[in-house]
Parts: structure tokens; C-alpha cells; sequence
């Protein structure tokens, strides 16, 4: 049972934006906050990484307070805001307390890094702030301003689009360092 609620948490982050517009206009913004009540159940019941990713679940609570509350479709369309604002929360306070959270993930699996990883590890979690910064500020400009057609292409497609083309060419580039590196 606690693995089907640890799948079904990033499963229903990943599909929340598409859930919101398919149920927009079918049913009240209060009963689609249970969705995001639902999601900071699952984020705050079965998160084993402990404090690092339970504020997902708190920034959930905090906006489904909101929707519930008003019946407004507004803070259901923040979440993916919030999560981008946490991502470079996370991301940039790492940059100011070193190990990066890169530095941190490339240790697990080599720990003793040379000064050049440390470095590319470095450079890596400022292009990830930068990716959040802006990903965040177009989620914010479609929830704001765009039907929640647009919101939800954004938030649910095109930005996984563009965090998966950023895990590849990262990829690419890190290949690329290594063999100069060792050539």
C-alpha cells in the first residue's frame, strides 16, 4: 500500500495541471482543491527524503486553503508556481551554502570529486535556478493572465518538455566535460 502512495504522489503532480483543465468549468474550483488536498496528503504522509520536499505538501495546504475557502480557480493554477519558487529556493540557497544540491547528487555516486566536477556541479545548479526562475515566471504569467487551456499546456506539457531537454543537453554537455577532462 505505501508504494502505491509513493507512485501515486509525482503521479498526480505530473498530471495535476491536465486534471485541473479537464475538470475546469465541470466542477467547482472548492471540490478540485481536494485534488491538491489529496497531493499534500500523499507529499506529507509518505515523503521519505523528510524536509526537503515536505513543504510541497505545506505549499499544497497552503494553497488549497485559498481555493476551498473562496471557491477560486486561481490558487489551484499557483501550484506549479509554488513548486518552481521552492525548486529555486532550494537550488539558489545551495549555491549560497555549498555543496550544491547537484555536488550533493553527484557524491552519491562518486564521492570523492575532482575540483573541475565541483565546479561543473556549480555551474549546473545556476542553469537549474535559472530553468526554475523562468519556468516559474511563465507558469505565473499563464495562471494570471491565459485561459486555463493555455495554463495547462504550459504547466503539464511544455514545461516537462523543456525540464526533459534540459536533463538531456545537461547529459550531453557533461560527457562532453568528462572527456575533456580525461583525454
Amino acid at each position: 500500500m505505501s508504494r502505491l502512495a509513493s507512485l501515486a504522489g509525482p503521479l498526480l503532480i505530473l498530471l495535476y495541471p491536465l486534471l485541473i483543465w479537464y475538470a475546469h468549468g465541470k466542477l467547482e474550483p472548492r471540490l478540485l482543491a481536494l485534488l491538491l488536498v489529496l497531493i499534500a496528503a500523499v507529499r506529507l504522509f509518505t515523503s521519505r527524503t523528510g524536509r526537503p520536499l515536505r513543504w510541497m505538501g505545506v505549499a499544497a495546504l497552503a494553497l488549497a486553503a485559498p481555493a476551498l475557502l473562496w471557491n477560486a480557480l486561481l490558487p489551484l493554477k499557483l501550484y506549479p508556481v509554488a513548486i518552481s519558487a521552492g525548486m529555486l529556493a532550494l537550488f539558489g540557497y545551495s549555491l549560497y551554502k555549498p555543496p550544491t544540491v547537484i555536488e550533493r547528487m553527484a557524491r552519491l555516486s562518486s564521492p570523492d570529486l575532482p575540483l573541475f566536477v565541483v565546479a561543473y556541479t556549480r555551474r549546473v545548479t545556476q542553469v537549474w535556478c535559472l530553468f526554475f526562475a523562468v519556468n516559474g515566471s511563465i507558469a505565473l504569467g499563464t495562471a494570471l493572465w491565459a485561459s486555463p487551456a493555455v495554463w495547462s499546456m504550459y504547466t503539464g506539457v511544455i514545461s516537462y518538455v523543456a525540464m526533459g531537454a534540459l536533463f538531456a543537453g545537461e547529459y550531453l554537455v557533461r560527457l562532453y566535460v568528462r572527456r575533456q577532462h580525461h583525454a
